[in-house]
């Protein structure tokens, strides 16, 4: 700093902040009112040259059978989450109004939609939406940013939603394992179904909603991806949490042909949940030992030895372990990657997607009908799908494919025997 120079004060300091600030305001609303006066130029030229397509220029002599001008009438285009006044000319043909190319493609409402759909899913409340947009200029009449806009848009748009997603064909996924498991909202149950090819690439697949995850429901899930495309003459693998509802829908439509691994975390969990606390580190330090380890026969000789060591104390958590064990060893003993193997041992990948969902409807603070339970559920299986990535150790799944074709044949070689005898 010269000699000469004086020191600012705070004061001084302070004053020229907030200049900056009220200068830095002044030119974002400027130049957004700039773009957009430029824009609404640029939108009635390209308007005018349809126009001049389709009737020549203002003052041109007519032919027969041209179409002629037909003065301007007020139109409506989505801008900025909003809907816009615009003057629009018009044009008729033998006694009928001809659409301009330019403003069919320009009046498409999907843009709008999508925009309001995106912002429920980020959390803004229909009674907020209109603030969480930018401000137009009053000339332009933004509309449609009401709660009750929104609201219809919302519906409308998750609808269809789930509509084309309850109605995807299934039978070019080349499915190898399917993971089922139930998510409750609002006092209802539904389950949910996630795919994962050949390439290791996972897809939702659908839902069902009832009271309870009961036989029918889930029956009724699997019936509709089989009528989807769903093969059950091939053999999968499902991957469910334990229960024996989805276990016998799972057994009467596909039979032995397919395996089913029982998700290991749930095990641990009921094993737990039948304990007192200060046996919970332990014991789950046990079952986790005894999953991970090398070969299905030591997973098994280790369970067998944790559950006789509880049968004393505990005959419900020993009960536990030895229920459905052999199915939560389903994976060991394929050669799978050890990240593949971790990975389909468990729901884990389906109970991410139902985090999702949970972070999507929960401002939902009024559940109105069944319908509005799945709209949102599906809402939240979407917005989850866009973070998908590839399951660990999918290089490995030409192994599990594998498996589950020497699976198949040993049950049809075991059935013709049995029907040759």
């Amino acid at each position: 700093m010269g000699k000469g120079a004086k020191k600012k004060t705070g004061s001084q300091e302070r004053g020229e902040s907030q200049l900056t600030l009220k200068l830095a305001e002044f030119v974002r609303l400027n130049l957004m009112r700039f773009v957009i006066e430029e824009g609404m130029k640029a939108l009635d030229r390209v308007l005018e040259d349809d126009r001049v397509a389709l009737c020549g220029s203002a003052h041109a002599k007519r032919s027969d059978g041209q179409a002629v001008r037909w003065g301007h009438a007020e139109g409506r285009l989505v801008m900025g989450g909003h809907r816009v006044v615009v003057r629009k000319p018009r044009v008729r043909q033998d006694g009928k109004e001809a659409e301009l190319p330019s403003w069919a493609a320009f009046a498409d409402e999907d843009p709008l939609d999508e925009r309001t759909c995106e912002q429920m899913v980020l959390g803004v409340s229909t009674r907020n939406y209109d603030r969480s947009l930018e401000p137009l200029p009053d000339e332009l009449g933004a509309h449609g940013a009401s709660k009750s806009a929104v609201s219809r848009r919302f519906v409308a748009m998750t609808s269809r939603q789930l509509g084309r997603w309850m109605q995807q064909d299934l039978s070019e996924l080349d499915l190898v394992a399917l993971m089922l498991d139930g998510i409750v909202v609002a006092k209802h149950t539904v389950v949910i179904a996630l795919g994962f090819d050949k390439t290791g690439k996972k897809h939702p697949l659908g839902l069902w909603m009832g009271e309870t995850e009961n036989a029918v429901v889930c029956g009724e899930l699997l019936d509709n991806l089989i009528d989807r495309g769903l093969d059950p003459l091939l053999p999968y693998l499902f991957v469910i949490d334990g229960s024996k509802a989805l276990r016998k829908a799972i057994r009467e439509r596909f039979g032995a042909r397919s395996l089913v691994q029982r998700c290991q975390y749930h095990k641990r969990q009921n094993v737990i949940g039948h304990l007192p606390k200060r046996l919970h580190r332990s014991v789950g330090k046990a079952l986790r030992d005894a999953h991970h380890s090398c070969s299905r026969k030591a997973a098994k000789t280790r369970l067998q030895k944790l559950a006789k060591q509880l049968l004393e104390d505990h005959p419900d958590a020993a009960a536990s372990i030895k229920e459905g064990l052999d199915e939560t060893l389903t994976l060991k003993d394929m050669g799978l990657p050890p990240a593949l193997e971790k990975t389909l041992s468990t729901t884990n990948p389906i109970e991410n997607l139902n985090g999702s969902i949970r972070t999507v409807s929960s401002r939902v603070k009024r559940w109105r009908s069944g319908s509005m339970i799945k709209r949102w559920v599906a809402t939240g299986v979407l917005e989850a799908q866009r973070g998908f990535h590839r399951v660990k150790g999918c290089k490995g799944i030409p192994i599990l494919i594998d498996a589950l074709k020497q699976n198949a044949a040993a049950v049809d070689g075991v059935d013709q025997q049995r029907q040759a005898a």
